[in-house]
């Protein structure tokens, strides 16, 4: 799922990135710290082509955390599998590394477009189960 959504943004083929799975809990506590929101969150990306001395290292893009209690809760609300719902946050999460984000409405649209073209072409469309 990664290594696919980096072929389709054009990223090198030897781009880094890790990926944690986690719960409720553990995201919180680095959503507190990190961004100083006291919540838990389905998903958080550290990029390392920010802050001090971005791009030091340019393949290695950086750390994704998802919450895995956001996974399950939110397959159920929004109806679909879990696959999807963590498939989601996985693409959403590296388009995050990259620079992507979804201040203004109109950039929330294009990441949108992007994402659901990224799991359409993995067989995770909305309408999977």
């Amino acid at each position: 799922m990664a290594t696919t959504a980096l072929e389709n943004l054009g990223e090198r083929e030897e781009s880094e990135l890790s990926i944690v799975l986690t719960d409720d809990s553990a995201i919180w506590e680095l959503n507190r710290q990190y961004r100083g929101v006291d919540r838990p969150t389905d998903v958080l990306s550290f990029s390392q082509r920010e802050g001090e001395d971005p791009g030091m290292i340019p393949e290695v893009l950086g750390d994704v955390v998802i919450s895995l209690d956001r996974v399950h809760e939110q397959a159920r609300e929004y109806g679909h599998s879990f696959e999807r719902e963590l498939g989601f946050l996985v693409v959403h999460g590296i388009l995050h590394l990259l620079g992507w984000d979804h201040e203004r409405p109109d950039d929330e649209a294009v990441m949108m477009a992007k994402t659901e073209e990224i799991l359409t072409g993995i067989g995770l469309s909305r309408e999977t189960r």
